[in-house]
């Protein structure tokens, strides 16, 4: 019944965006497309390099393919309807739709917290057990791990989007932000929200603290086990093992907590629109960088990815 009058209340909202000058909203256009683009192409990418190296053919890139999906899904939630308004100057968004953004944003970036804790726990098996990690992260295993993320990420956001859209907003539809993000929508209702801040607080809390948790314990027994290692080259080894999924957790958590665990007297609108364009653009767009570059298995293995298309466009060859 709620739900139904929220209807009737507010069809749609206005997103307020980046900015109203326009220049700036071209300019901005051709960024977010190329950054997009490199998304795209980047995630993807890796994808199909690791399809294509049986020697990626591990428990960490199985994790990896997953993750840059996750990326593409959030990023995807959210870029192209900003670039739709930079272009075509609408800035109104349905209700319905704007629910269907926070879903699949809040379901995907969840996901991608409770991967980065399971790839934590798969480096902890790597460089901790190693003698048991076959038998531990096995291909059943990890497939289990991987539903468990989606199944936890999507419920995380079911009850985040249920408790947000039953609330009644009788008032402005004008959402300060450039796409459905959950704290400037529920500045919006007119409804009594302190219960239903509980129950988000908690679901929140669960999707990002519970991975962290998971993570922080992985890399600290990890570091022990470093620690421990005699040689010089055996540290380093054990330790570049772990460094791609380091970088990526530390920009990841990194930009969670300067976003939504600091004072709430050194937020402003300005600032946290550009920490929300690093979360939702940039970072999809990092991972793979980070993975190609930090990586020296995905080097080499597009290292061959490109022998090979050179020796099959060599004429001398092809004519053949």
């Amino acid at each position: 019944m709620i739900c139904m009058e929220n209807r009737s209340e507010v069809n749609e909202f206005i997103l307020i965006g980046l900015t109203d000058v326009p220049e700036l909203q071209v300019l901005l256009f051709i960024i977010f497309i190329f950054i997009y683009l490199i998304t795209l192409i980047g995630n993807l990418g890796l994808v199909a390099l690791i399809f294509w190296d049986s020697c990626l053919h591990t428990p960490m890139y199985f994790f990896l393919i997953n993750l840059s999906l996750v990326d593409l899904g959030y990023s995807s939630a959210v870029t192209p309807q900003v670039m739709a308004g930079l272009l075509t100057g609408n800035k109104v968004i349905s209700y319905n739709g704007c629910a269907t953004q926070l879903f699949f944003f809040s379901a995907f970036a969840g996901t991608e917290c409770f991967l980065l804790a399971f790839m934590a726990y798969d480096r902890y098996a790597a460089v901790c057990k190693p003698l048991h990690y076959t038998t531990t992260m096995t291909s059943s295993v990890c497939a289990q791990l991987i539903s468990g993320a989606y199944i936890c990420g999507f419920l995380a956001s079911s009850t985040v989007i249920g408790n947000t859209f039953s609330l009644s907003f009788c008032g402005s539809n004008i959402i300060h932000h450039f796409f459905c993000d959950l704290p400037p929508l529920l500045v919006l209702s007119c409804s009594n929200i302190h219960n239903h801040e509980i129950v988000i607080l908690i679901t929140t809390s669960f999707t990002a603290l519970f991975p962290f948790l998971v993570i922080f314990t992985s890399y600290l027994l990890i570091f022990i086990t470093i620690l421990k290692i005699r040689s010089a080259e055996g540290r380093q080894k054990a330790f570049s093992t772990c460094a791609s999924h380091l970088t990526a957790v530390s920009i990841f958590y990194g930009t969670i907590i300067f976003m939504y665990f600091r004072p709430s007297s050194s937020h402003s609108m300005d600032s946290d629109k550009m920490v929300s364009v690093f979360y939702s653009m940039v970072i999809p767009m990092l991972n793979p960088l980070v993975y190609s570059l930090r990586n020296k298995d995905v080097k080499n293995a597009f290292r061959k990815a490109l022998s090979r298309q050179r020796f099959h466009s060599d004429p001398l060859f092809s004519s053949k």
